[in-house]
């Protein structure tokens, strides 16, 4: 768009809705409204004015004061001839023009006029130039315009879908288009912000904005954002708009494990490293996946916990990150554990802004660290002779996946046992042979406990015994029960107090008394005191002080000689008995003891001097001095069991050492400290730590503790060994000992090791503090349950955390009288460092109360008390019922078979949550069903929250036809599911099981048979027996039944065997199809799918034929009927809801000579199945053929004295094309009669005659019976040239005491009249009668009867004719209908009147058509004919002289119907073409070309005949009449009921009145009382409208009558014998009209005849209820309208009447 100079308020108009585009940024560029887009240069439009073009409008643009600026304009003459121009100047002086004032222009020719600008101010400039022609004038107009400010912004800019509180730029360009510098300034709010907001731009300058869209609320977001531009920003008064759109969505992010085979959830995940050696590391991956429309930022956080002092041994490589919509990332953790035996818990969060909810990982690993042991704790070697040797072997296994690392605790070169591999490593899963040798230097049994120092780990020991005595005989050997003997002392010492190791060693050993074991607080200072003991296990009998000397340090306290050095250690022997002590020498060591061997007293101490003596200088030395003390055996019987050999007791001293002179370096370290920091856990107990020391270098190593620091060590913690040697590449395993304390530094202290015994140390970092244990609840201190109902449960969670960094146990302490009323899961267990735990609790209560709980939770760590926090539950007893939505639930009726789904309302208005179990009693069933399954529930048992609704899912499944009912009930469970109360009613439901039902009410046929009567389509297709089948219940075969195949129809076993017959009539070949209409309609409450299958559309199985190879009779016909259609039904499917109607159109095509058949199944779904053979006759045209569409007929039965018996008829069809003569065999009937002793059983009136082509024949028969049975009579018709068939009669002689119904016509469309459906027109219909059927009844004969019906036009556009055809029987007419032709206009009604008077006592069934004709196909008929016999005349009248080529080709007329197909000239075309003959490829063609030729020169000779136009065919609309008329004295028999109706109608027959009436009115018969009729007709309605006569009939109540009664005594009647002395009239009419014609007796019997003639009254009140009943028709009358308000004046009798007929 372009932003012009407008002011502010001109943008505050509403913008339309927008839509947001596929691509993320949508800047929408305006386009400039006149102005083509186009690069090159744009020319002024030229016009043309009196023959000259040129430009009508100068501008000049861009100007500057002072210079000039020339623009020409040029001038054409397109005219062909001269023209001459007379020049105005401008009149301003800055516009000027040099040119003469006359300018001629010849044809063609051009004249360019310059014109010069030269402002002299920065205004505005307006002129123009004037030209004058001969025809006229015109001007061209001068503008110079000043330059303005032009700034082009986009319309819209559409921002990316963006996350709440996330922020998303794009950006859009503006430009300077104008010719002069501009400053902008932009206004926007949150959430947008364009950057830069203000600026300058030079003419023709672009500026890219950037937009800043921040939301904070999931919504859209629509904005116009204003610019101000113009030469300041702050005097700037133009501006522009730009509108600004963007949608705000919440964005989620989801966490899943790859590869996992659980859902993904939107919830927290965790990631279980298992466990992990030490020293190695393991990487995971989980997955962070973003469903959201939306980018995220997101961050990886570690969750605030317990001050880990281990440190964290997780990693992530990912802690910020932004992920696209529908995007994920892969998130690599990784666990490298440092300590061993320690399970690391640590929790990961996503965090991003604008979630909704949390989401976070957790972290879990265990370290895992080697797993050595032996293969023998014990190495015994037995008696070795002095200066001997002995050599064993032990396995030493590593079962870990862990290399470990090991040492053995032993100087080798200072001891008589020896160890080889003295360290090492061992592979993981792999062990090694360790070769332990025993040499002993003096006689004496030797005993150490070696520790193998492991990395990581807890040592090993291995006990090594062995003895030396010079008289291998004499000597009792140390064996392993000395062993156990010693360990079991030395655990009783462990376990006594301190006076107790005062006791001497023999009343130790003989001692069995069982100490109890010591408490914590006391063994750990037994501990503490003895950090050594770790490596020492045996209990000192004799201790030493010190146990490590260091030589060379400090000046000692005595001095030996100058080149060895002496120090003191003190042997204490803390035993009663006299001990022996021998020091292990060692030859060329440069460290001796002395004295070698000497003995300590009881109680008592000495002390040994060891010198270091260096053989060479400047190196360092080191060691360690065994020395072993054990009781002397006494010498008398050394052998004796009282002094068995006691185990002695070792003891070591270790040296270090150097003998580098003054002045001489030391040699420098090279060795590895790993690792640099030991943590022990923040226990009160004593734990241990290694530590390696490598000694990288070429040279041995010495390493001690400071000396300076060692003192400022808390006693806590212990280094052992405080000093030693370490040979080139070997190594030293160190331990570290601590026992946690309060005041320790949290941070640690540092302890150093002299290297070397020179200024090289390294510092080892050791932190031990004690913590006390601490947990925390996540949510808060309480719990609250909302309302619960009593004696079910309801559940909360809530979080437990370690803020510790040990483990800690918990337990939780709940009352014994509450613990019924709540409990917790898990209610104990172990919760790791930093580890979270969510607890479910549960509450149960009781009663109808409210609860408060106090539940302790009790937890501790390894080494301190139990700790408790306290904890608060509050929750609510409610009781509850459970309500339905209804207490009775009717269902209405549901198909048999089908499932049925719906949902029962259940209503918890209490205040708490319902457990519940349901329960289903079926309370009603149909007969002789045993179906308990009918009802089925969704859910049996469940819970409804609190004022809430549940719909309980149900499901019917009726499996018989009647009513069901159940009762659902409902017991209130409690928390463990068991009722706790009786069951309760919930609601009743109640259905019907039904099965679908459908009827056919209404038939209507066309084409081929348009003419044959409803009785007759009845009996052709069988409808009442098809209704009768669809109303019956279906077996349970048919209602499973689902597709039929070719073995279910043929298999009795599959379902009931309905065979119907569908005929569908005969007609000659090539006729009009036979089409039938029925109607079907749905009388019951459900829906009904109802199909016709044909073979095509049954799933058959593999047919004969495909087995066989060969076709049957059968399977040839049925081919031949589907492939050509004879039979076709449509639609073939439908679904009629109940109470509707549908159409269904049966047609069948005479394209073949035959009988043709076709089995249909008619299926209802989950109802009736009906096989259907449909049937058809084709008959060749000169064949003649009559239809019987059953050999079998039924008479109406008749009373065995009937005087009169009723003429019976019986129908012939011919459904050919030639009449055909018939005769009925007398014979028969001959043989009958004299069977029944002469009587005329039966008697044929019509035994022969002819039936014209598509017409009936009635036969008239009388039927009269002797006896009351059922006469059966087979009686053969011959037909002419065919052959005869045989029909069965069948009469019933019925008693004549017998009532009338059982005598009475019964009509087979007359059943229809019970259901209520409506009946309709068809499709296609033109015009529609009110009633198809009427029914006279049973009257006498002579009797009179009329009906009323109607014709209605169905077209609201076309004119219709209406003929009725009057049928005749016994040459009679007995049915007469008023008017028998007319017109009918769009949407028009006219009454018919239909009257009815039979002579003979007979059964009719008459069939009246209605021919309705359309007056436009009339009109169109006769113009063609017209046409016709115009072209007809001419060809008669005129002559054409034939020539060889002849220009016009002259039609054919033919002036008859063909019904076959045009005759041509030449050979007759054969039915069949035969194939060509077997030829080459050229004969071929020649033969299709001539046969091409042959079939389109017989089209052209077809299309050149023209036949005489045919008449309109009408269509046929039937009318029933059936009526029973009696002989008087069969009447009077026969309805005894009706004879006082009979009495009155004979004695106004014969009055006298009449007669004398009749006298003074001769002239009301014929036309004359027709006019009579129609005169006083209107003339009484208008009276009985008339109030003042109404007034004037109270005056005329109170006087006399006019005509004075002459009332006389009527004799008794006598009835006569014969019909023709006897008149009734009985007219009737339909609806309203029947309740008043029904009082014309009762008026005639109360009024007196004299008034007025009765046949005249009687016709002037039927002529005034038939207008009344068309009023009724038309509209303009309401026949159920309040009544008129009655004269409460008394009347007189006459007048009464009057006003009675008149309301």
């Amino acid at each position: 768009m372009l932003a012009e100079s407008r002011c502010p308020a001109c943008l505050a108009s509403a913008f339309c809705r927008w839509k947001r585009p596929d691509r993320e940024t949508d800047v929408k560029e305006p386009q400039l409204p006149g102005v083509k887009q186009c690069q090159g240069k744009s020319h002024p439009q030229r016009s043309i004015l009196l023959g000259l073009e040129t430009t009508l409008d100068l501008t000049w643009k861009d100007w500057v004061i002072g210079r000039e600026y020339t623009k020409t304009l040029v001038i054409r003459n397109i005219r062909n001839k001269l023209q001459k121009l007379h020049i105005s100047a401008p009149e301003s002086k800055c516009f000027s023009i040099v040119n003469p004032e006359v300018v001629v222009l010849s044809p063609g020719t051009s004249f360019c006029l310059p014109v010069t600008f030269k402002p002299l101010q920065k205004c505005g400039y307006k002129d123009c130039i004037q030209f004058q022609a001969i025809e006229g004038n015109f001007k061209v107009c001068l503008h110079a315009v000043l330059s303005s400010h032009n700034l082009k912004v986009p319309e819209s800019v559409m921002l990316p879908v963006c996350a709440v509180e996330h922020y998303t730029l794009t950006s859009f360009p503006i430009k300077n288009i104008s010719k002069i510098q501009m400053s902008f300034k932009w206004d926007s709010t949150a959430p947008f912000q364009l950057r830069p907001e203000q600026g300058q731009l030079r003419p023709g300058q672009q500026c890219v904005i950037t937009v800043d869209f921040q939301p904070l609320e999931a919504q859209v977001y629509q904005q116009q954002v204003l610019c101000t531009y113009g030469a300041d920003g702050n005097k700037a008064v133009s501006c522009c708009a730009v509108l600004l759109q963007g949608i705000a969505k919440y964005p989620f992010l989801q966490l899943r494990i790859p590869n996992d085979k659980e859902e993904i959830s939107p919830g927290d995940i965790e990631l279980d490293f298992g466990s992990v050696a030490v020293g190695h590391s393991l990487s995971k991956q989980f997955e962070i996946f973003n469903p959201s429309p939306v980018s995220v930022w997101f961050s990886l956080s570690q969750l605030p916990g317990a001050v880990a002092i281990f440190g964290s041994h997780f990693s992530w490589d990912v802690t910020s990150e932004k992920i696209v919509a529908g995007g994920s990332i892969q998130v690599l953790v990784t666990y490298s554990p440092t300590v061993v035996d320690i399970v690391s818990v640590d929790y990961l969060s996503l965090n991003y802004k604008g979630s909704l909810s949390k989401s976070q990982v957790k972290l879990i690993g265990t370290c895992m660290g080697p797993k050595l042991c032996l293969s023998s704790s014990v190495v015994n070697f037995g008696c070795v002779e002095e200066k001997g040797s002995a050599e064993q072997t032990v396995e030493l296994l590593n079962s870990s996946p862990v290399q470990a690392t090991y040492q053995w605790d032993i100087d080798c070169a200072n001891s008589v046992f020896r160890v080889s591999p003295a360290s090492g490593t061992v592979l993981p899963y792999s062990k090694i042979k360790v070769n332990v040798s025993y040499k002993p230097t003096h006689p004496m049994p030797h005993h150490r406990r070696v520790a193998c120092l492991i990395l990581l780990r807890e040592p090993l020991f291995l006990d090594l015994i062995g003895t030396c005595h010079p008289n291998l005989r004499e000597q009792v050997a140390l064996t392993l029960e000395h062993l156990v003997e010693y360990k079991s002392k030395l655990y009783r010492m462990w376990n006594s107090s301190d006076e107790l190791l005062e006791v001497p060693l023999e009343e130790e050993g003989n001692s069995a008394t069982v100490i109890p074991p010591a408490p914590m607080e006391k063994l750990n200072k037994i501990k503490k005191e003895h950090v050594d003991s770790l490596f020492s296990p045996s209990f000192p009998f004799v201790s030493i002080e010190p146990s490590e000397l260091l030589f060379n340090h400090k000046t000692t306290s005595f001095f030996v000689t100058s080149s060895a050095v002496s120090q003191c250690v003190t042997f204490k022997n803390h035993t009663k008995e006299k001990l022996s002590l021998m020091w292990t020498v060692i030859q060329d060591s440069p460290f001796c003891v002395t004295p070698s061997s000497f003995e300590l007293a009881p109680l008592k101490s000495t002390t040994a001097l060891v010198t270091y003596e260096p053989k060479e200088i400047n190196t360092l030395h080191g060691g360690e001095l065994e020395c072993f003390a054990y009781c002397k055996m006494p010498q008398e019987n050394p052998s004796s069991e009282q002094h068995r050999p006691c185990l002695p007791c070792c003891v070591t001293v270790r040296v270090i050492s150097h003998s580098f002179q003054p002045g001489i370096d030391h040699f420098p370290p090279s060795c590895i400290l790993k690792p640099h920091q030991v943590v022990f856990p923040p226990l009160s107990l004593i734990s241990y730590r290694t530590v390696l020391l490598q000694n990288n270098g070429d040279q041995p190593l010495i390493f001690c503790l400071n000396n300076r620091t060692s003192s400022d060590l808390p006693r806590s913690v212990h280094m052992s060994p405080g000093s030693g040697f370490i040979q080139p590449g070997q190594h030293q395993i160190l331990t570290i000992g601590a026992v946690p304390t309060l005041d320790s530094p949290t941070k640690g202290f540092n302890l150093p090791l002299q290297l070397n015994a020179a200024e090289f140390t390294k510092e080892l970092t050791v932190v031990s503090t004690l913590e006390k244990p601490s947990v925390s609840f996540e949510n808060s201190n309480g719990l609250h349950f909302s309302a619960t109902a009593v004696g079910s449960k309801s559940q909360q969670t809530h979080s437990i955390k370690n803020l510790s960094s040990v483990p800690i146990k918990f337990q939780w302490i709940i009352s014994e009288r509450d613990q019924n009323l709540i409990f917790v899961e898990p209610d104990a267990g172990k919760l790791h460092s930093n580890e979270s735990l969510v607890q479910t609790w549960t509450f149960s209560p009781l009663t109808e109360k409210t609860y408060t709980f106090k539940p302790t939770l009790s937890f501790q760590s390894d080494d301190f008390n139990k700790s408790q926090l306290s904890f608060r539950v509050n929750g609510t007893g409610a009781a509850g019922t459970i309500e339905a939505g209804k207490e009775l639930l009717d269902m209405g009726e549901n198909l048999v078979g089908s499932c049925r789904s719906f949902h029962i309302p259940m209503v918890n208005n209490c205040s708490c949550p319902i457990s519940f179990r349901l329960s289903v009693q079926l309370e009603e069933t149909p007969p002789d069903s045993e179906d308990n399954s009918a009802l089925q529930l969704d859910l049996e048992t469940g819970t409804i929250a609190s004022h809430s609704t549940v719909l309980l899912g149900s499901t019917l499944r009726l499996g018989a036809q009647g009513w069901y009912r159940w009762t659902i009930s409902y017991q209130i469970t409690d928390a463990n599911g068991f009722g706790m109360c009786p069951p309760e009613k919930l609601c009743e439901v109640r259905t019907k099981g039904v099965f679908p039902s459908l009827q056919v009410v209404d038939a209507y046929s066309s084409g081929s048979v348009a003419r044959l009567c409803k009785q007759y389509l009845w009996k052709l297709f069988s409808l009442d027996s098809f209704n009768e089948h669809l109303l019956s219940t279906p077996c349970t075969a048919e209602i499973t039944f689902k597709a039929p195949t070719k073995d279910s129809l043929n298999s009795v076993s599959s379902f009931p065997q309905v065979i119907l017959d569908f005929n569908f009539g005969a007609a000659p070949l090539h006729s009009e199809p036979s089409d039938f209409m029925l109607m079907f309609w749905n009388p019951g409450s459900i829906s009904v799918n109802w199909t016709f299958l044909f073979p095509e559309d049954q799933e058959m199985q593999l047919e004969n034929w495909a087995v066989t190879g060969q076709f049957s009779n059968k399977e040839l016909q049925e081919m031949k009927v589907q492939d050509n259609q004879l039979f076709r039904v449509t639609p073939r499917s439908g679904t009629l809801l109940p109470g509707q109607k549908c159409p269904v159109h049966f047609c069948y095509s005479h394209d073949f000579i035959g009988i043709d058949r076709l089995p249909v199944l008619f299926k209802l779904s989950l109802g009736r199945v009906v096989l259907l053979n449909f049937q058809g006759v084709t008959l060749n045209r000169n064949e003649p053929y009559l239809h019987f569409v059953s050999n079998h007929h039924v008479f109406t039965p008749v009373a065995i004295r009937d005087s009169t018996p009723p003429r019976q008829t019986y129908e012939l069809y011919n459904g050919g094309a030639v009449t055909v003569h018939y005769e009925v065999d007398q014979a028969v009937l001959s043989q009958l009669q004299m069977e029944n002793y002469d009587h005329p059983i039966l008697s044929c009136l019509s035994p022969q005659g002819k039936v014209l082509p598509g017409n009936k024949a009635v036969l008239e028969w009388i039927f009269s019976p002797l006896e009351a049975k059922i006469y059966h009579m087979d009686v053969p018709i011959h037909i002419l040239e065919k052959d005869s068939v045989i029909v069965n009669f069948e009469g019933c002689g019925m008693n004549a005491l017998s009532t009338s119904a059982n005598i009475s016509i019964e009509y087979s469309d007359a059943k229809t009249h019970r259901h209520c459906a409506k009946k309709g027109p068809f499709p296609g219909q033109v015009a529609w009668l009110s009633v198809d059927s009427v029914s006279i009844g049973d009257i006498p004969v002579c009797t009179k009867s009329s009906r009323i019906m109607f014709i209605t036009s169905l077209s609201y556009t076309e004119i219709v004719y209406f003929v009725w055809e009057i049928p005749t029987q016994s040459n009679q007419q007995v049915v007469q209908i008023h008017p028998e032709r007319g017109c009918l206009g769009p949407r028009e009604c006219v009454m018919c009147i239909l009257t009815f008077v039979s002579e003979f006592p007979t059964i009719y069934q008459l069939d009246l058509v209605c021919q309705i004709t359309q007056k436009a196909a009339l009109i169109h008929y006769h113009k063609a004919l017209q046409c016709w016999e115009e072209e007809k005349k001419r060809q008669e009248n005129e002559f054409t002289i034939t020539d060889k080529i002849s220009s016009r080709t002259q039609r054919v007329l033919v002036d008859e119907i063909l019904l076959a197909p045009p005759a041509r000239k030449g050979a007759p075309l054969p039915k069949y073409k035969t194939l060509p003959p077997i030829c080459g490829s050229k004969s071929v063609c020649n033969l299709y070309d001539k046969n091409k030729r042959a079939q389109t020169r017989l089209e052209r000779e077809s299309a050149n005949i023209w036949r005489r136009p045919q008449t309109p065919q009408p269509a046929l609309l039937h009318l029933s009449v059936t009526a029973h008329t009696y002989d008087i004295p069969d009447f009077y028999t026969h309805f005894p009921d009706r004879h006082l109706q009979l009495t009155r109608i004979k004695q106004l027959l014969n009055s006298s009145s009449t007669r004398r009436l009749a006298k003074l009115c001769p002239s009301t018969c014929g036309a004359e009382r027709d006019i009579v009729v129609d005169i006083l007709t209107p003339l009484y309605k208008d009276l009985l409208d008339d109030s003042a006569f109404a007034e004037s009939l109270m005056v005329l109540a109170s006087r006399p009558p006019i005509y004075e009664c002459q009332t006389s005594a009527t004799p008794p009647i006598t009835f006569p014998s014969s019909p023709q002395h006897s008149v009734q009239s009985n007219w009737t009419v339909d609806g309203e009209a029947a309740v008043c014609l029904g009082k014309i007796s009762q008026i005639q019997a109360t009024a007196e005849s004299k008034h007025a003639p009765s046949d005249l009254a009687e016709a002037v009140l039927l002529k005034t209820l038939q207008n009344l009943m068309m009023e009724a028709v038309t509209g303009e009358l309401t026949l159920f309208a309040y009544p008129r308000s009655k004269i409460r004046t008394s009347l007189s009798a006459r007048g009464r009447t009057l006003i009675a007929e008149g309301t």
